[in-house]
């Protein structure tokens, strides 16, 4: 890993900085306009409830991307896993080694944790992370559609 790049698990200071990644993220995606999480929402859930963890890349210093993830479970398996909801790295800085220094931190940790995967997902049309994924060895599941239920939709099948 170069000696420019840092990978720290965030902290409470930075959540302005993840709240400003994830806008970015949606803005790379064509998302922005479905982004509603607010710096509360991620105080809450990363550092309260500790729902997901964040990783943060730094070059030089500067914070320039990030990886949140969050534990899953295999059946299958039988070892937890990890899945990774958003990996990036903001466009000047892609190609530096950056997006591998996460998910190599990423893959420690579950290492360390006895994970038996880790798991995500990425957009179709996107090839360059495509491209990226499969450079670390990562293999689609082409055989599998995801499947989601949220908002309106998901209040009512609780009540139905």
């Amino acid at each position: 890993m170069s000696q420019c790049i840092t990978i720290r698990p965030a902290v409470e200071a930075d959540v302005p900085l993840i709240v400003r990644l994830i806008r970015a993220l949606a803005e790379y995606e064509h998302l922005l306009d479905r982004v509603k999480v607010t710096e509360a929402d991620l105080l809450r859930c990363l550092f309260r409830e500790r729902v997901a963890e964040t990783l943060i890349a730094e070059w030089k210093g500067e914070a320039v991307g990030f990886a949140l993830f969050f534990q899953t479970f295999s059946t299958f398996v039988g070892k937890p896993g990890l899945y990774i909801e958003d990996l990036f790295v903001l466009p000047a800085f892609r190609g530096r080694g950056l997006g591998k220094a996460l998910v190599k931190e990423a893959a420690a940790i579950a290492t360390e944790r006895d994970c038996g995967r880790i798991e995500w997902s990425c957009l179709d049309w996107n090839e360059p992370s495509i491209r990226f994924y499969r450079s670390l060895g990562a293999q689609p599941l082409e055989e599998w559609t995801m499947y989601r239920v949220a908002g309106d939709d998901m209040r009512k099948l609780a009540e139905w």
